[in-house]
């Protein structure tokens, strides 16, 4: 077995086993972090199942701490998942410090948007970057809506599940304009959705979307191992199911409210920065897929990583199901 051969099974191999622990441990949750004159509104939406709520509310205000100009942000008291930080006065330079990691551990990991009067920008904490600065006069909008593009990238590079379903859709290979179907009505299909579900004009129930994802990897496995369409028509179980991933990328814009003044843009930044991903990972995966059709082990190989497919589906069908129950 060749070299290029290895790294598609071990590209394949690392998303799969990614899948299963994307939704049981890999991140906290999403922040929105808000400015309101002087007052500092954190808001934590954990996507952790069974996560002790009580526990993260009061690391939320002993592990946070936020400074405003070089003056500290004392804790108020909780309301829910939400802590406000209060100010001596109104920030124009302000300091997130996250050391929620010295009792969750290592895998912890939040995506935080913060947004104020002038701008937004993207925030990431974890156990190794624990601290963001950000000056915010004179910040114009536009520059804060663009932040946006880097949390679709960021999200479609944790999004394991929306990887592993797109890849298993081109797992079976065919000629470039079948492909450029598939990805393309993949593409739409979300794009459309994910439009629909950010302006509030369709809404789905979180869990249902999200056992029906894992659905749609278990079925793509099912396919690939007992074809039903040709890959010629493969782009129509593309678009079907992409409309329903569409509403899974709607979560973090629905979670982490982009600012309402420029809404549109920071839906548009978010599509954008998801379509990048998706584009470097099938930049990726194609070349991959070309040097498996010269080798002899092609058909093995596709029916072996359907089947980790197809398990890892109905894995998470399951989990997602029980815990919606």
């Amino acid at each position: 077995m060749n070299s290029k051969l290895c790294s598609l099974l071990a590209v394949m191999a690392l998303l799969a086993s990614q899948t299963v622990f994307a939704h049981s441990g890999d991140a906290t949750g999403f922040a929105s972090i808000a400015i309101d004159g002087s007052t500092v509104i954190y808001r934590l939406t954990p996507t952790v199942a069974g996560t002790d709520d009580a526990k993260l509310v009061r690391l939320m205000r002993e592990k946070i701490t936020v400074t405003a100009d070089g003056q500290a942000c004392p804790p108020s008291e909780p309301k829910g998942m939400e802590v406000n930080y209060v100010c001596p006065t109104t920030p124009n330079h302000l300091m997130v410090r996250d050391d929620m990691a010295d009792e969750l551990g290592d895998k912890h990991h939040i995506i935080a948007v913060l947004t104020w009067s002038g701008g937004s920008s993207s925030l990431n904490f974890s156990a190794t970057e624990r601290e963001a600065s950000v000056t915010l006069k004179g910040v114009e909008q536009p520059k804060g809506a663009a932040s946006f593009f880097l949390l679709g990238v960021e999200h479609i590079a944790t999004g394991y599940d929306h990887l592993l379903f797109l890849l298993a859709l081109i797992l079976c290979g065919g000629n470039l304009v079948q492909l450029l179907k598939i990805i393309t009505a993949f593409t739409l299909a979300h794009s459309i959705t994910l439009g629909a579900a950010a302006l509030d004009i369709i809404t789905l129930p979180s869990v249902f979307v999200e056992a029906v994802i894992a659905l749609s990897i278990a079925y793509v496995g099912f396919e690939n191992l007992f074809p039903r369409f040709a890959v010629s028509r493969r782009w129509t179980i593309s678009f079907l199911f992409g409309l329903v991933h569409g509403f899974g990328f709607s979560s973090v814009l629905k979670e982490i409210g982009p600012p309402k003044d420029s809404l549109l843009l920071s839906l548009l930044n978010f599509n954008l920065g998801v379509e990048a991903g998706q584009l470097v990972a099938v930049l990726i995966i194609v070349p991959l897929l070309i040097q498996l059709r010269k080798t002899q082990w092609e058909e093995k190989t596709i029916r072996a990583l359907s089947a980790i497919v197809l398990i890892v589906g109905l894995a998470l069908f399951v989990e997602r199901v029980l815990v919606g129950a």
